[in-house]
């Protein structure tokens, strides 16, 4: 051992002896009575059948969710599938629409042209000045 450290020893020595650090007896384990084995086990078998409807809860509350879950995805695939529809309807009627234009008599008449005065709201006039 170097000179100027003290000894291992002395230094647990003085940490234990040290006021207020005075470590606490262990309580001796007291012989246990037939009531107090009883209520242990009642105990037990209690904190069992809630761990069990605690399991059963949490399963079910998951399986719930995996049907949730599935009912989502079919709602989305059906979706998808009324978006492609819709999508190439609105290309059909756009062709349509410029296939109908470039002939159609109204369009092409130079009257159409001519601005349209607007009309007077017919609510507006029926409400007091």
């Amino acid at each position: 051992m170097s000179q100027g450290l003290p000894a291992a020893g002395s230094v647990l020595q003085r940490s234990v002896a040290a006021p207020g650090n005075q470590p606490q007896p262990q309580p001796q384990p007291q012989p246990q009575s037939p009531e107090d084995d009883d209520r242990k086990v009642r105990r037990r078998e209690k904190n069992r059948v809630a761990a069990q409807r605690s399991r059963k809860k949490q399963t079910q509350k998951a399986d719930k969710l995996h049907e949730e879950y599935e009912c989502l995805e079919q709602e989305n695939t059906m979706l998808r599938r009324e978006i492609g529809k819709l999508t190439e309807e609105l290309k059909h009627l756009t062709e349509a629409l410029k296939e109908h234009e470039k002939m159609c008599p109204l369009l092409l008449c130079p009257l159409n042209f001519v601005p349209v005065p607007p009309r007077p709201d017919p609510v507006a006039s029926c409400l007091p000045r």
